[in-house]
């Protein structure tokens, strides 16, 4: 089992949980850590210290005063109004990955919730009870109110939740699993919604694939490269040195290794002086795009095991603070830098099919086809990747420069982080596509120059792709063959 504690959840243990369902619980620090934090807001009702949503309503609304016997219905009333979000649910690894960092958060002892209502989160996660959370409805500020309150309603026994693919009621998903539903207590729904695991969740995904498919665009690269008699020159160590990015000599450093012993790659003057940009210039595309991606690692890795709830509590001296750390900001800005870089991949990816399959840009048959004019070949899936490319290049316009006030203006500057990493995954899901596009191009140029010919890394590529499609000895419908290629990916 899987210990939290607030402070250490890596990529490799969330993945471990969201993908091979590890068991989790918490450290018996941590739970200190959350009973305390609990008497701190049970003194602070008892007291009728004025607190923000504890003793207080929400937004707008935290002028008016809530008396001490209503501050339990204030939470029940929190989730019951903010679970308005809309659209398709989340997939089970984004909903599973939420459930694991709200669990991240409340272990750090700074939100006020109780032991049981934490354990039943744990208990969900542990179970395999996913909440049914509609993708739509966040603003990512005041943290992803409406999403979290969908995971929150089925710890209260309302709600959906998917069991084993099912959909069912949240209180029948609990009852078939032995699980009670919790009444809230003061402080407790806010400590659920108000934070940012709905954008994380969705950006921890979308960089996990992201951060997969850079290697397989490095891979894919060098087999282009290799059919069209690539000049390696441009690939020398002592090219990326003076240039001093580790990430674009590590791109250039993987395709030489990729083409050792390769008898199709050329040397500068062998055929031409210097190739395409969209050969030339991969380790400097490619490597800017690993940068972006070391970026947004390092903000996921922060935001994972940070307290993003409002008000926190500080129980060693008794405080209770009102502040933002709600705000989505750092993740909206990771997410709109991840969907550019990885929109860079697909649109030079693009480029690089382009040159595979054009007649006037290679000395290969026309369009890779077999019989070229009586059959088109890879006609066509070139213009599914130039639509693919299109189609990220709206995606990829920054969702974190838009703001619109809510809450009659008291929340006037919002992230619209969900919607960048919502956008960001689609863009990783699309550059998939585009890059088995290539792929398929690829195999079935080296197939025309010759297989035994091909370096060490591209032939076993090669391998790889003719086990999920064959080649193309006369027209087809390609489409399942992209969409294998693409799952493989």
């Amino acid at each position: 089992m899987m210990l939290l504690d607030g402070n250490n959840l890596t990529l490799e243990k969330c993945q471990k949980v969201i993908y091979q369902n590890e068991k989790v619980g918490l450290t018996e620090a941590a739970w200190q850590r959350v009973e305390a934090s609990r008497k701190t807001v049970d003194q602070a009702v008892s007291d009728d210290t004025v607190v923000y949503g504890v003793t207080t309503g929400f937004g707008k609304f935290s002028d008016v005063t809530i008396e001490n016997d209503l501050v339990a219905d204030l939470q029940m009333n929190l989730i019951r109004s903010h679970a308005c979000a809309v659209g398709t649910p989340f997939p089970e690894p984004v909903t599973r990955a939420m459930m694991l960092l709200r669990a991240n958060a409340l272990a750090k002892g700074f939100s006020g919730v109780r032991r049981e209502l934490l354990q039943l989160l744990l208990d969900l996660l542990n179970h395999r009870i996913h909440p049914v959370i509609p993708q739509q409805g966040s603003l990512g500020a005041s943290g992803d109110l409406a999403p979290l309150a969908h995971l929150a309603s089925v710890l209260i026994g309302e709600g959906e939740a998917f069991v084993a693919g099912r959909r069912m009621a949240g209180k029948d998903a609990l009852a078939q699993a032995g699980l009670k539903p919790v009444r809230l207590a003061a402080k407790e729904g806010l400590a659920l919604i108000n934070g940012t695991q709905a954008m994380t969740a969705v950006g921890l995904i979308a960089y996990l694939e992201a951060r997969n498919l850079a290697d397989r665009a490095d891979e894919i690269a060098a087999m282009t490269l290799e059919c069209l008699r690539g000049v390696t020159d441009a690939f020398h160590p002592d090219v990326h040195a003076v240039r001093p990015y580790p990430e674009q000599a590590e791109v250039a450093r993987r395709i030489l290794d990729q083409v050792d012993g390769s008898q199709l790659v050329t040397r500068q003057g062998d055929i031409r002086v210097q190739d395409a940009y969209s050969l030339r210039c991969i380790p400097q595309v490619h490597g800017a795009s690993r940068q972006a991606l070391r970026y947004v690692r390092e903000k996921l890795l922060i935001e994972m095991n940070a307290a993003t709830d409002n008000p926190l509590i500080f129980a060693e001296r008794g405080d209770i603070v009102s502040g933002g750390n709600f705000h989505g900001q750092p993740i909206a800005l990771a997410m709109d830098f991840l969907k550019i870089a990885m929109a860079e991949l697909a649109n030079v990816s693009e480029r690089r099919i382009e040159r595979l399959v054009n007649p006037q840009l290679n000395d290969l048959p026309g369009f890779l086809s077999p019989k070229p004019g009586l059959q088109s070949g890879m006609m066509i899936p070139q213009y599914v990747a130039a639509s693919i490319v299109s189609e990220n290049k709206v995606l990829a316009h920054p969702a974190s420069v838009d703001s619109i006030p809510s809450s009659a203006n008291q929340e006037d500057h919002v992230s619209m982080g969900t919607t960048a990493a919502r956008h960001a995954l689609k863009v990783v899901q699309n550059v998939r596509k585009v890059l088995a596009i290539e792929a398929m191009c690829a195999a079935q140029a080296l197939e025309m120059r010759g297989v035994d010919k091909a370096g060490r890394g591209t032939r076993q590529l090669y391998r790889d792709i003719r086990q999920r499609v064959a080649p193309l000895t006369r027209d087809r419908s390609l489409s399942k063959d992209i969409e294998r290629l693409s799952e493989w990916l």
